[in-house]
């Protein structure tokens, strides 16, 4: 006897979405049609490029929908045109409402990165490593109404490493919510997969990462500095300027702490070396590794010294003023 399968829409739209839907493709479970966001304006010339789910629904010969909105007639008519059992939903980018929560027989189950009821939102992978968490993981649940508050379906955990970016780390949870989302469509099918209520304790929210927080704030800890950093790359980096005549702007990329800055400013370039830059912090020193000049590439300190060559008692300024615009 054949293994029961299921008729599924999915909804997604970043790369993280694409290494989902890839290995849907690859199930015998049937994807009927592909959501994502809009083609959006990229590189220099911003001309419209279609999202990587996008991408990879067209080269599988899937059929795509992208609208504006969820909300409206028209949109919520189009899907439930569809015939299908379930929709999948990992990092889409959309408010889905309360019609298109309850069109399938078997819901909505998002693929979250992290381990609910912690770091809800937007931002699970960064801001489990800005805040120094030892773990992290893949969360199927059953969506509701409330901002990634439904019922838990299956739930796994994978260390964070202790020099761990965010795109290895994003990587990583892609690969891992890829083989978990496969293994519930199949107990789903069975009838096999329980859920479990949230724990009322443990929360805390993913907020989306703001333009203002790219600026390192020399008056923190190295230790958290750090974290961001690594919280940061690849999307967006972090910026740094020292304060000179003219203003030198840079991207930092790689960073480790140093030791005690036994009393310096924090923001003084304390040792300047072919391995490093030394910086003062509110806490501690911070080693500057890797950086980016603007219009270059990254590299590491001894190649960006030779364009943007700098000197032991320099400033590092305090952020500037700049709105919270969403990255």
């Amino acid at each position: 006897m054949s293994e029961p399968s299921l008729k599924l829409v999915f909804a997604g739209t970043p790369v993280f979405a694409a290494t989902i839907l890839q290995a849907l493709a690859r199930s015998r479970h049937s994807v009927q049609a592909v959501l994502c966001r809009p083609d959006q304006p990229a590189g220099r010339g911003r001309l419209l490029r279609a999202p990587p789910v996008k991408q990879v629904a067209l080269q599988l010969g899937l059929p795509v929908l992208q609208p504006i909105s969820l909300k409206g007639p028209e949109a919520q008519a189009a899907l439930a045109a569809i015939e299908f059992d379930v929709m999948v939903v990992a990092a889409y980018g959309l408010i889905l409402p309360p019609p298109v929560l309850a069109g399938p027989r078997f819901g909505c189950v998002n693929v979250h990165a992290s381990l609910l009821p912690r770091w809800r939102g937007a931002a699970p992978i960064q801001r489990a490593i800005e805040a120094g968490d030892p773990e992290t993981g893949i969360t199927l649940m059953q969506m509701d109404a409330g901002l990634d508050t439904g019922p838990m379906l299956m739930a796994r955990s994978i260390p964070i490493g202790p020099e761990e970016i965010a795109g290895s780390l994003h990587d990583r949870l892609a690969s891992l919510g890829a083989e978990m989302i496969v293994d519930g469509l199949d107990r789903l099918a069975r009838g096999v997969l329980e859920s479990t209520p949230q724990p009322a304790e443990g929360v805390t929210y993913a907020a989306r990462l703001q333009r203002s927080e790219e600026w390192l704030d020399w008056q923190g800890s190295a230790e958290e500095l750090a974290r961001r950093i690594r919280a940061f790359d690849p999307e967006p980096g972090c910026r740094a300027r020292i304060l000179r005549d003219t203003e030198l702007e840079l991207k930092i990329w790689s960073a480790r702490p140093g030791p005690p800055s036994h009393g310096a400013e924090p923001g003084t370039l304390l040792e300047v070396s072919s391995d490093a830059l030394r910086v003062a912090c509110g806490v501690g020193t911070l080693d500057l590794i890797e950086l980016q000049r603007p219009g270059g590439r990254r590299q590491g300190v001894r190649q960006w010294l030779q364009a943007c060559p700098v000197r032991v008692g320099e400033r590092m300024g305090r952020p500037p003023s700049h709105s919270n615009s969403a990255c």
